[in-house]
């Protein structure tokens, strides 16, 4: 049974960081591309970055670029999404994400996402 653990989420203030971490477990965490996504309320879900299994190929929502850094260690089954200067815009649930393909890295679309996690809240006041 595949499963995805979200958490670092939390209230910080504009202009603050946070580190969000994904556990994984139950599938081949070395050999899957990942993601991370987030949704405000009332709000489609928002594809902000990729990344390959090995970690060479990266991709970013020109929404995030520059400030949010995804990366990944496959030796602890684990992905990272280290969100830097933030905005009350930010203001989402945040989810990690696998897709089946590579293919699908660029895209960013949640109807490629294989499997989801549950979700870790970010809060940023203004």
């Amino acid at each position: 049974q595949v499963q995805l653990v979200e958490s670092g989420g939390g209230l910080v203030q504009a202009g603050g960081s946070l580190r969000l971490s994904c556990t994984t477990s139950g599938l081949n965490f070395a050999a899957t591309p990942m993601a991370w996504f987030r949704q405000a309320p009332g709000q489609e879900r928002e594809g902000l970055s990729s990344i390959s299994w090995s970690g060479a190929n990266i991709f970013y929502a020109d929404s995030v670029k520059g400030r949010f850094t995804i990366s990944r260690d496959n030796a602890k089954n684990s992905l990272f999404l280290q969100l830097d200067s933030l905005k009350p815009e930010a203001t989402a649930m945040y989810y990690c994400a696998t897709y089946s393909s590579h293919g699908f890295l660029s895209r960013l679309r949640a109807n490629d996402v294989e499997y989801w996690g549950q979700g870790t809240q970010v809060t940023v006041s203004s």
